[in-house]
């Protein structure tokens, strides 16, 4: 077969460093009768470890030449390719007790982790490689440069960790950024959160609209409702000083105060 030219429009980076293949199977640990679906499989660095491992597996590929490499190489028994942009497909297809892996392009990283927190009640984990500086803001702490609206957002639904990092070399052609692995393990039924999470998600974005202004101040036309004592808010602090409590804590008092409409009404 001739040799694949990565396309920019994909934000294709192939990883080609059997070490760093081999360390992000190892954290997968997958077993003969998991339900993975491994997003982005490209040149199959990951695909063909997986499929030694797996009985089965289930790929989401967007470039057509690559899909029909993958078909061409596996049998369908063995891999089932979804030829789409990931950003399209319905997770809800592929049933519940997945574990979700993939070398993610950088350019929909953010966009990808949010389309996939509806469905995390359907997954065991997720294994991601993508740019350290995402994971950093990901898995960042209050009161911290890197905390965000995608630190709440996510650190509400999942518990997360970063593995290792993965140098530019490590991959064909090579990003000018350096890369890492998160372990991504969803938060139980039972896990603190807001009454209704439409709302939350509109309070976190509009909190931190403005990060370097008092919170107060962003959340103006709402700030006479909150109790900020009882949630433990001081008159100067900034989005980036509340916990993912707190903000649960924001959201519920607006839901309360009928300042934010339930999804449900």
């Amino acid at each position: 077969m001739t040799q694949h030219q990565a396309r920019k429009r994909f934000g294709q980076h192939f990883l080609a460093d059997d070490a760093y293949t081999e360390a992000m199977v190892r954290a997968v640990n997958p077993q003969a009768s998991d339900k993975v679906v491994e997003i982005g499989p490209g040149l199959s660095a990951l695909t063909a470890p997986l499929l030694d491992k797996l009985d089965h597996l289930t790929v989401i590929e967007i470039d057509r030449d690559l899909a029909g490499r993958l078909r061409a190489d596996y049998p369908p028994e063995r891999l089932r390719v979804v030829e789409s942009d990931v950003l399209d497909v319905d997770f809800t297809t592929f049933g519940t007790g997945l574990r979700v892996v993939g070398n993610l392009p950088y350019n929909i990283s953010s966009p990808l982790l949010f389309h996939l927190m509806p469905v995390a009640d359907a997954v065991i984990d997720q294994h991601f490689m993508l740019q350290r500086e995402v994971i950093d803001r990901m898995v960042a702490a209050p009161s911290t440069p890197d905390y965000g609206r995608l630190s709440v957002m996510l650190q509400s639904r999942y518990a997360m960790t970063k593995l290792f990092d993965v140098p530019p070399e490590a991959f064909d052609p090579p990003p000018r950024v350096v890369s890492a692995v998160v372990r991504m393990v969803p938060l139980a039924a039972d896990r603190l959160k807001a009454s209704d999470e439409a709302a939350f998600s509109t309070v976190v974005a509009r909190a931190f609209s403005q990060r370097r202004k008092m919170l107060r101040r962003v959340l103006a036309d709402w700030a006479a409702v909150v109790p900020w004592d009882d949630i433990g808010v001081a008159p100067t602090a900034r989005a980036e000083e509340l916990s993912v409590e707190q903000f649960v804590a924001l959201t519920d008092a607006l839901v309360a105060a009928e300042v934010l409409q339930p999804k449900n009404q």
